[in-house]
């Protein structure tokens, strides 16, 4: 037994939950948003409004959202699982009837003054949805074509409903976060190569739908794939953001052009600067150094999941912690890609940096979950 375990057996239980958290995991997702603020405050020219005051407010509420997430005992969460994974497909069919209609798709719902993104929570609950499931089935039959059949249907459900959106980005996100889950419970290799084969065969048959009465993507998603192929086909229209987000990377080289001076961003060359290619301000102002320093700092937070995931002895909290952790890598590594021109332009965010609402809180949440994993690993009681 630690000095640590020691005093705080010694202690009440509320105050020992405190000390138990995880933070080193909190220092480094303070550090990751304080990157955030930055880059909102230069976009802006150098002001706190619009986007950094607000983004402040989001994150000090996401930490409290965190906090009070870690404190709830593993089991509470494990319990709710089910109901809060029908609530967010509740919310998503609501979306098809009352949705908030923006930028050409319909994703939001408003209740009030409040404006609420259901497909983000919906990447955190589907993941808790599986991760009870495999938990209550057990190890033995994580392989059974059945259980395989009902894991893929709680994934199939929200994505299928978030791709009417249309979303891809997001509904790709849940499809593979979901499947990190499940990869994880141990679920035959030979399931995987077949969805591989399938995907492969999907991609073909969205490719020969272009144009006919079944086409399966929006025009404006085919135009991304062109675009992705081949940036110059339309230099002004669907391959103007990715031409211009490498303009501004290249233009920052090693060390950048200096905090508030980059001219992509400044003189508004860089579409959506605040929020999916906020990225490239960051490698046009603090260069190659800045941006590796931010992705080392990804890769640590996701690295400290994983660390979580592998102590805890609580078959749901693991396999909770490890959906979170790939979700959260998935995450920073498409809107990367993205903006470097490795992936199509999907409209992925980069977490804690890009400015959002839902997309914060629900991965702050996220995190809280992954902090209660790590406080009652069989060491505090219930």
């Amino acid at each position: 037994m630690s000095y640590l375990e020691y005093n705080t057996k010694r202690m009440p239980a509320g105050l020992a939950k405190v000390l138990y958290l995880d933070w080193g995991l909190v220092l480094l997702l303070i550090a990751v948003a304080g990157i955030g603020f930055l880059m909102l405050y230069s976009v802006a020219g150098g002001s706190m409004t619009p986007w950094m005051e607000p983004q402040l407010k989001r994150f000090a509420l996401g930490m409290g959202l965190m906090f009070l997430v870690a404190f709830v005992p593993l089991w509470f969460w494990r319990s709710i699982s089910g109901l809060a994974f029908a609530v967010s497909v509740l919310l998503l069919v609501g979306v098809e009837f009352f949705g908030t209609i923006g930028m050409g798709a319909r994703r939001w719902l408003e209740f009030g003054p409040v404006r609420l993104q259901p497909s983000e929570l919906a990447k955190i609950t589907t993941i808790m949805a599986l991760a009870a499931y495999f938990d209550w089935i057990g190890t033995r039959k994580v392989s059974h074509p059945i259980s395989v059949l009902i894991a893929a249907l709680i994934v199939l459900i929200p994505t299928t409903l978030v791709l009417r959106q249309p979303d891809l980005g997001t509904a790709m996100l849940i499809a593979l976060g979901g499947g990190v889950v499940i990869f994880a419970a141990g679920v035959h290799w030979a399931y995987f190569m077949t969805l591989i084969a399938a995907a492969g065969g999907l991609v073909a048959a969205v490719m020969a739908s272009r144009g006919t009465e079944w086409q399966l993507l929006k025009d404006y998603q085919f135009r991304r794939i062109d675009a992705f192929l081949d940036p110059t086909i339309d230099p002004l229209g669907a391959g103007y953001h990715i031409n211009q987000s490498m303009i501004a990377l290249g233009s920052g080289g090693w060390s950048g052009r200096g905090f508030m001076e980059g001219t992509q961003a400044r003189l508004n060359f860089l579409p959506e600067k605040h929020t999916d290619f906020i990225f490239t301000t960051l490698a046009e102002e603090f260069g190659f150094i800045g941006a590796a320093s931010l992705l080392v700092l990804y890769l640590l937070i996701t690295g400290f999941c994983i660390v979580t995931a592998m102590r805890t002895t609580n078959r749901f909290g693991a396999l909770l912690v490890l959906g979170v952790a790939g979700t959260f890598f998935l995450y920073f590594a498409v809107n990367m890609a993205m903006v470097m021109g490795l992936a199509p332009v999907v409209g992925v965010p980069l977490p804690l940096v890009s400015f959002g609402g839902s997309a914060m809180l629900v991965l702050m949440i996220g995190f809280g979950l992954v902090q209660s994993a790590h406080i009652h690993r069989a060491r505090l009681p219930s």
